[in-house]
């Protein structure tokens, strides 16, 4: 039975009641989970080419691959995060990837000089994570303070504070990469909750990392690494804040309507600040894992990235003039540019043509996002 739709009343009375038909409702639940439907052609696409033009049994669907997706994922999705919160409230930040490589090599200096100072490993680690925190949430504090008190565009403040962390970053790391960290951080980046080895005499490990030599160590895989955990963490505690606090309610308050926030009494310049430190920490958390994982700092780690969060971010829907968006969204568009760029370099596509392929993905999502506001608003209307 199609479902009825009722008018607003206007001064003529009671408009007719219209019906939605079956068609209808389809293409608007086809329109909303666009994504997850490109995702799932992607995914379906890889499994079936890889095999045929590699001409062997790889294939792209295995355990190994999986992690390499959930890696590749980690900084891109850890930066599209504070993206998120700050596009939904009408700003953006084109800081996060040199605040991201500054992090790593803050991290990296206050970890070895902590554990060389006589600090036990974890927590020369700690204090290595703090570093990255702190110091990415200090240039944060200094967009937000600028954009919200002097009113300057978000464009303009987070270009000029990329050059100002890329400078420090290079400053700090002396224009190389920082080394002479401990043996055991890279057990932090690169070691699992879970360990799987392929074929006979394998099997699952929890905890604790077989000792393994030869083809049999050839045959392990990692499953779900320390640093996909954090960021899962991560994750999990920005949809809560989107979706069920003030907090969450007060950004897309901002975005849809920053003077009708500023009367129904958000605090606007506090929220906006705390948006731009937010993220600014995000990508700090970023660059603390791209450190543990190559047991370096490197002071240009994250440039690269800062076009793959903000693809992942319109990507996953967020509308580039606020109010809308959500953090899965997100996550399916990282999901997306991960998936591409593996399948990609399983094809053994040059690097060059995966660059064209993620930016005409972009243009088709931002082209699906104009679209189905005009096809919903034509159907409401019809």
């Amino acid at each position: 039975m199609d479902q009825q739709v009722t008018q607003p009343v206007t001064k003529a009375g009671f408009s007719a009641p219209k019906t939605r038909t079956a068609g209808d409702r389809l293409i608007l639940s086809l329109i909303h989970v666009w994504a997850w439907v490109f995702l799932a052609a992607l995914i379906l696409a890889f499994v079936v080419s890889v095999p045929l033009v590699s001409g062997s049994s790889v294939s792209f669907f295995t355990v190994r691959n999986s992690q390499n997706i959930l890696v590749a994922i980690t900084p891109i999705l850890l930066l599209g995060l504070g993206q998120t919160f700050v596009i939904i409230s009408g700003g953006i930040d084109l800081s996060v990837g040199w605040v991201m490589s500054w992090a790593s090599v803050l991290s990296a200096l206050a970890l070895r000089e902590a554990y060389n100072a006589g600090l036990p490993l974890p927590l020369a680690v700690a204090v290595g994570f703090g570093a990255a925190v702190v110091g990415g949430g200090m240039v944060g504090l200094f967009n937000g303070v600028i954009i919200a008190k002097l009113k300057v565009p978000p464009f303009i403040v987070t270009l000029g504070t990329s050059f100002i962390v890329r400078g420090m970053a290079l400053l700090f790391s002396e224009n190389t990469t920082v080394i002479g960290l401990p043996r055991g951080v890279r057990d932090y980046g690169n070691e699992a909750l879970m360990y799987f080895v392929r074929g006979e005499g394998g099997g699952f490990y929890f905890l604790d990392k077989p000792e393994l030599t030869g083809e049999m160590l050839r045959r392990m895989d990692r499953i779900i690494t320390y640093p996909v955990l954090l960021t899962a963490l991560v994750v999990a505690v920005a949809i809560f804040v989107l979706r069920r606090t003030k907090f969450g309610r007060h950004t897309y308050a901002i975005g849809g309507n920053r003077e009708a926030a500023i009367r129904a009494g958000v605090p606007v310049e506090r929220h906006i600040i705390m948006l731009y430190v937010m993220s600014a920490a995000t990508a700090g958390i970023a660059g603390f894992l791209s450190m543990l994982r190559f047991t370096a700092g490197s002071a240009v780690i994250g440039d690269p990235l800062l076009l793959s969060s903000i693809a992942a971010v319109i990507i996953g829907g967020v509308s580039l003039f606020g109010g809308s968006g959500s953090v899965v969204g997100t996550i399916i568009g990282s999901l997306i540019i991960a998936v591409l760029t593996t399948g990609l370099v399983m094809l053994n596509v040059p690097s060059f043509y995966q660059f064209i392929v993620v930016g005409a993905v972009v243009i088709l999502a931002v082209l699906i996002d104009q679209s189905r506001g005009i096809i919903k608003d034509r159907i409401e209307t019809r």
